[in-house]
C-alpha cells in the first residue's frame, strides 16, 4: 500500500471546523533530538523553505532550550524533540472533495494516494484487540497531588498540570485504522496522525495552542472538564455544573492570564484581549471550559519568536510557568516528549495552526508498544480523588480504542 509505505506523513483533522490536511513524504526535513539550540535550527529551516508548506512537531522537551530545565525520567516512545518537514505533496479534504495544495515531487502516484485516502475514510470499523497494560497506581497519584498542593500552600506555585502515563505492551495495531476509530469517537477539532518512521502519534486534541492568520494570533486554553451523558437532561445539568464550578473557573482564569502574558511578549502594544472567558463547549465525549485570547503580532517578531514566547502551552504547565515545570519533573515519573507539545502546519504565507498534544496514543510499531498520558490542573481547591477520576475520564477514550476498559 502506498499510504503505509511513506514516512513522514501528517494528517490534520478538523472534524467540520475547516479543511482536513494530508501531507506525505519529505523533500526536506529537520530532525533534532537534543533540544538545546533547536529553536534556532527551526528558524533557519523555515527561512530556507520560503513559499513551502511545513509540517511541524514540537516536543514538550523544547522547554529545555528556553530555560535551565531538563529531564532524567524515562521516555517510552521517543519522538524527536523537533521535527519539521516540507512534504512531497499536500492535500486538502473538505466536503468530500480532495484537492492537491502543493506538489513538490512530481513522480509520486498522486491518484493512487487519493484512492487510498478515499478508501481509508470509508473503511468499516475494525474490532479492537485486548491488550496488557501497566496498572494505574491510584495511591501514588493521590499522594503526588497532595505533595503538589503543599507547594501551592507554601506559595511556590498557583497551579500545576500533573499527569500520569499508562504504557501498553504487546500491542499490535494498525495506526491508520486506530486513528480513524479514535477520531470518529471523539470528533475533536485539532485531531492529527503523525508518522515518523516506526513512531505514530494518534491525537484527538480539542485544544488550540496557536493560530496565526496574517498578524492576528489566537490561543484557546482549556481548563475544566465534565463527561457527556446519554440522557439529554443529565448532559445539560453536567454542562451547567461545569460552567458554574468555582474551582474549574479559577483554573481556567489563571491559565488564561498566563497565556495573555505569554502573547504580550511578541504582541503589538495594547493588542492583547480576552475574546472569550470560561465558555463551555461540548465535544463527543466531554464538555470543556475554553477561553480565547487574541493578539496582533508585532512587525519585528517572527513565528519562532511567537512560539518561544508561548511554549509550552500554559495549560500543560501551570503558573508560574518555570517553577511549575520544575515540579512536574520532580513529581511525574515519565518524560512527556511529544505529549504536551504541539503539532500542526505552517502555510506558504507563514500562517499556522498548532494544536496541544493531549488525548493521544503514542505508538511504536517496532516495539509494539503504546503510551497514553492524562492528567489535570492541581490548585489549592483540588480534591485528590476527584483529580484522579478526571485523569481517568480523559484517558478513557484512548484506552477504549486500544480495547481496554478503565
Amino acid at each position: 500500500m502506498i499510504l503505509r509505505s511513506i514516512s513522514p506523513q501528517l494528517h490534520l483533522h478538523s472534524n467540520g471546523h475547516g479543511p482536513d490536511i494530508h501531507a506525505f513524504g519529505a523533500v526536506d526535513l529537520l530532525e533534532v533530538h537534543d533540544p538545546i539550540g533547536a529553536w534556532d535550527s527551526a528558524r533557519e529551516f523555515i527561512r530556507k523553505n520560503e513559499g513551502k508548506f511545513i509540517c511541524a512537531a514540537f516536543s514538550y522537551e523544547l522547554k529545555d532550550d528556553l530555560e535551565a530545565l531538563g529531564s532524567n525520567n524515562p521516555c517510552a516512545i521517543p519522538f524527536p524533540s523537533l521535527f519539521l518537514f516540507v512534504p512531497d505533496i499536500v492535500f486538502s479534504w473538505e466536503l468530500g472533495e480532495l484537492k492537491v495544495l502543493q506538489l513538490n515531487r512530481r513522480e509520486l502516484d498522486v491518484e493512487g494516494l487519493k484512492q487510498e485516502l478515499f478508501t481509508l475514510y470509508n473503511s468499516p470499523p475494525v474490532e479492537t484487540i485486548k491488550a496488557y497494560f501497566t496498572s494505574i497506581d491510584r495511591s501514588r497519584y493521590i499522594s503526588q497531588v497532595e505533595s503538589l498542593k503543599a507547594h501551592i500552600q507554601r506559595g511556590d506555585i498557583y497551579e500545576v498540570n500533573y499527569c500520569q502515563e499508562l504504557t501498553i505492551d504487546s500491542q499490535n495495531i494498525d495506526p491508520w485504522v486506530t486513528f480513524q476509530r479514535l477520531n470518529s469517537m471523539t470528533r475533536a477539532p485539532f485531531a492529527c496522525h503523525l508518522r515518523v518512521e516506526d513512531l505514530h502519534l494518534l491525537c484527538a486534541s480539542p485544544e488550540l495552542f496557536l493560530e496565526k492568520s496574517g498578524a492576528t494570533v489566537r490561543s484557546r486554553p482549556i481548563k475544566g472538564t465534565r463527561k457527556r451523558d446519554l440522557d439529554p437532561r443529565e448532559d445539560e445539568r453536567l454542562k451547567k455544573e461545569l460552567a458554574s464550578d468555582i474551582k474549574e473557573r479559577a483554573e481556567n482564569i489563571m491559565i488564561t492570564d498566563l497565556v495573555r502574558n505569554d502573547l504580550s511578549r511578541t504582541a503589538r502594544s495594547q493588542s492583547v484581549e480576552v475574546e472569550e472567558l470560561c465558555e463551555v463547549y461540548s465535544f463527543e465525549t466531554v464538555h470543556q471550559m475554553i477561553s480565547t485570547v487574541r493578539s496582533e503580532l508585532a512587525e519585528e517578531h517572527d513565528l519562532i519568536d511567537l512560539l518561544k514566547s508561548c511554549f509550552p502551552m500554559g495549560s500543560m504547565t501551570g503558573a508560574p510557568k518555570i517553577r511549575a515545570m520544575e515540579l512536574i519533573e520532580e513529581h511525574e515519573d515519565f518524560r512527556r516528549g511529544i505529549y504536551s507539545g504541539s503539532v500542526g502546519v505552517i502555510t506558504p504565507q507563514r500562517d499556522m495552526t498548532l494544536n496541544v498534544v493531549i488525548r493521544s496514543i503514542l505508538y511504536d510499531d517496532a516495539q509494539k508498544k503504546a503510551s497514553v498520558a492524562a492528567g489535570g490542573a492541581i490548585t489549592a481547591l483540588s480534591e485528590p480523588e476527584q483529580e484522579y477520576e478526571e485523569s481517568i475520564l480523559k484517558a478513557r477514550a484512548m484506552m477504549a480504542v486500544l480495547g481496554i476498559d478503565l
